[in-house]
């Protein structure tokens, strides 16, 4: 790692410092041209000066340092057409011009490689935001690369996620947030980072960003495999009333309503809306499953003046579910069970309650300060089984896991321009904190939903994290930006056991250093290569530290914070207007890291692993009307202290690819054909189990005008019979209880959905 920030260092310094004997300015607004609302993220580029800006939530931008003359000026955003336009720069001056852009269709000249632009990311899934349809907050998910998701309850459960060779579990190694607030909740009933994000209206996210790897220092705790982070809309372009059915008793309605844009007009400094949600789902399988989600989200937006703006978001959840469990391998070979049916009935409810407070200012032309407060109560409750009667032959093995929580949190950060005898810089810095008050982190062996034969763990958990982190970007040249960063966290977990026999406190405080650093070149606008190095983190439970010092174990208490050491090299590129590609090669290594299995109360010592791979993607508008997306990833994982053949790391994918084909044959129909591919992947660290992969495909057809939006959607269009989750298990089944047969190791999933059809229509006013 020092050898890697000398070498950062060097260039630095090496690098001969740009100095301009004559320089003008240019600086603008960006404005939406029908709403007059300024334009976030758009990309300024003035080839001949080889400069670029990008508007910031003001609209606002400013390029400093050109020389003097007359230059075409280049102002492009996705949704946008894009439009080029004269400005003369004169010695010493600041020009001030006022661009407004016209909404249209996805075109993908106005995708924007600009050097000042630090995620290319966001434009791939800025198009893939706007051409596939979003209809949950799967969707949102499955809009990163190489991000799949298996759900086993429903809809109920936070989904399992894969990323990047990690089975994540429920988020353990990927960091979603929504409008700065955290999604993951740590030492979580079920599972640590459970990123349960079923609170999201899918139709109230207007931006989703995305990172793979551990290199943003605003990002903390779960960053490793990567990160998501959804962005709700500030107002509405319509309100609007969705309503959808489907097979097997599907039905979602969805309703938008902007509060004060028709009163006061399309001028006015505030916007409001509130969005509701209702879901009910039967489901394929024999027994009803009976899902029932609620949502309400209202968001309050005030321009207070021309460089403050002040957003609360009010939302609130609600879901109940019945499931139907996963299923052995071998039961439904033997016919025991059939494969939608359901050997032991489980169960769930959850609810969440948040309040976000957002406030952005502009101080000057080059410093901005962004900050966010948020609130959050929580509640949890699970029954299930998944052995079985392998523990408890006359009762079955049954838990019950359950928790409430209060999250409350703040984020602060602070950005600012400025040059260095000529040579330009930005520096960034934030400040934060979170805290975790958890009441009855259970888990318990219970018959039915009333009796409880066993408390097997029961505590009271607190939990802070506060932290801080710097940034350093060097424009050594200005296509050629040198990135230093890192981040300090310090965790101060505290678990108080409440279980009658042993009635024990457990404290510890232990911090983590997560140093950063990147180096990318821009060739002009179309290009660039880049290179990424960073360390990041996962938290472990805090009932690890209490189980392991419990054992006498020091190692185990120490060793709360595994970090994950991560290298990338890629190049991003526009070989003409209408083709994007994307290649990354990648390495990770984990630190030896111990895990608290919250369906048994157990440490799972987890071992160092090393994952390396290849992500490819491309997007490619061959005509106006069609369109072509295309990813693939491949990871090679494996544990490093084990002998070989029992080194695999169980569920980690290997192969991954997504794609599709968008074709527009009329102004108002759009269709498309998509798939999904995962390949498999052992089951087991030693492979003699096999988590079976499948390819899917989905169509849909969408027609639309001003006023209406009509669409059909058919999901696993070929009605493949695929297994959505996938474990290996020890489980007992009740046949084999009666003929004395001891517990068997299987691989127990849960069946994926059969073909789909679904009608959906919205009316907007």
């Amino acid at each position: 790692m020092r050898t890697i920030f000398t070498f950062f260092a060097a260039i630095a310094i090496l690098f001969p410092f740009a100095t301009y004997a004559h320089n003008g300015s240019v600086r603008g607004i960006v404005y939406d041209a029908t709403s007059n609302k300024p334009v976030e993220g758009a990309s300024i580029y003035i080839k001949a000066a080889n400069a670029s800006a990008v508007t910031d939530m003001f609209g606002k931008f400013i390029i400093k340092g050109a020389e003097p003359g007359k230059y075409k000026i280049i102002v492009s955003h996705l949704g946008y057409e894009p439009m080029d336009e004269n400005v003369k720069i004169e010695d010493g001056i600041t020009t001030e011009v006022i661009y407004r852009l016209v909404a249209t269709s996805v075109k993908m000249e106005a995708v924007s490689i600009n050097a000042k632009k630090e995620l290319v990311s966001a434009s791939v899934s800025g198009i893939d935001l706007k051409l596939r349809p979003v209809n949950s907050t799967q969707d949102l998910l499955r809009l990163v690369p190489g991000l799949f998701i298996a759900q086993h309850q429903g809809g109920g459960k936070a989904e399992q996620i894969f990323l990047r060779g990690f089975d994540c579990d429920h988020g353990t190694d990927v960091n979603v947030s929504v409008d700065d607030m955290p999604v993951n909740m740590v030492s979580h009933a079920h599972g640590q980072g459970f990123a349960d994000a079923h609170f999201i209206i899918p139709e109230a996210v207007q931006q989703v960003d995305y990172g793979k790897g551990p290199y943003q220092v605003d990002k903390g705790n779960f960053n490793t495999g990567g990160y998501v982070g959804m962005k709700t809309r500030n107002s509405l372009d319509n309100s609007f009333v969705k309503a959808e059915g489907g097979m097997y008793g599907f039905f979602r309605t969805a309703a938008g309503f902007d509060l004060l844009n028709k009163n006061n007009g399309n001028n006015s400094k505030q916007d409001a809306y509130v969005m509701g949600e209702y879901g009910y789902n039967r489901s394929y399988f024999d027994a009803p499953q009976n899902f029932n989600r609620f949502n309400l989200t209202g968001k309050y937006t005030n321009y207070l003046a021309q460089d403050k703006i002040l957003s609360v978001t009010l939302s609130g959840f609600h879901s109940y579910w019945d499931a139907s469990g996963q299923l052995p391998e071998r039961a439904v070979d033997a016919g025991i069970v059939s494969r939608y049916g359901q050997l032991s009935p489980e169960s769930g409810k959850t609810s969440r309650y948040n309040a976000n407070l957002q406030y952005f200012q502009r101080i000057n032309n080059s410093t901005y300060f962004k900050s966010n407060f948020y609130l959050t109560y929580y509640q949890f409750s699970l029954y299930s089984n998944f052995t079985f009667f392998a523990e408890d032959s006359i009762n079955g093995d049954q838990i019950h896991q359950a928790e409430s929580r209060v999250v409350a949190g703040y984020n602060s950060d602070l950005t600012t321009e400025y040059a260095v005898k000529g040579l330009k810089m930005k520096s960034r810095f934030g400040l934060g904190f979170r805290h975790d008050e958890i009441k009855d982190d259970e888990l318990s062996h219970t018959v039915g939903q009333s009796m409880i034969l066993d408390r097997i763990a029961l505590g009271d958990v607190q939990e802070s994290n506060i932290f801080g982190y710097a940034n350093q970007s060097v424009y050594l040249l200005p296509q050629l930006v040198l990135d230093l960063g890192t981040r300090y966290d310090v965790l101060i977990q505290h678990y108080e056991n409440k279980l009658p026999a042993d009635k024990t406190k457990s404290t510890a405080v232990n911090g983590r250093l997560s140093p950063k650093a990147g180096l990318y070149y821009n060739f002009g606008n179309n290009a660039r290569v880049y290179y990424n190095y960073g360390t990041g983190f996962h938290s472990n439970d805090t009932r690890t530290l209490a189980i392991g010092r419990q054992l006498g174990s020091s190692i185990i208490a120490d060793n709360t914070i595994p970090q994950a050491f991560s290298h990338d090299l890629g190049v991003v590129v526009k070989p003409w207007s209408k083709l994007l590609l994307y290649a990354a090669i990648w390495k990770m290594d984990m630190q030896q890291e111990f895990g608290y299995v919250g369906d048994a109360a157990v440490i799972d010592t987890g071992g160092r692993t090393r994952r390396m791979g290849i992500d490819l993607s491309a997007r490619y508008e061959a005509t106006p009307w069609l369109y072509f997306d295309f990813d693939i990833n491949y990871v090679h994982g494996r544990a490093i202290d084990q002998p070989e053949g029992s080194n695999y790391i169980s569920l980690a994918p290997a192969l991954t690819s997504v794609g599709g084909i968008t074709v527009k044959p009329l102004k108002n129909f759009v269709t498309s054909l998509r798939y999904r591919h995962l390949g498999e992947r052992p089951a087991n660290d030693d492979y003699t189990l096999t988590a079976q992969g499948y390819t899917l495909f989905d169509a849909v057809i969408n027609y639309s005008t001003r006023r209406y939006e009509l669409g059909l959607q058919v999901q696993n269009l070929f009605n493949v019979a695929w297994r959505e989750a996938q474990f290996a298990t020890e489980t007992r089944l009740a046949s084999e209880v009666a003929n004395g047969l001891p517990a068997v190791e299987d691989v127990c999933y849960t069946p994926g959905t059969p073909i789909f059809l679904k009608l959906t229509a919205t009316y907007k006013f």
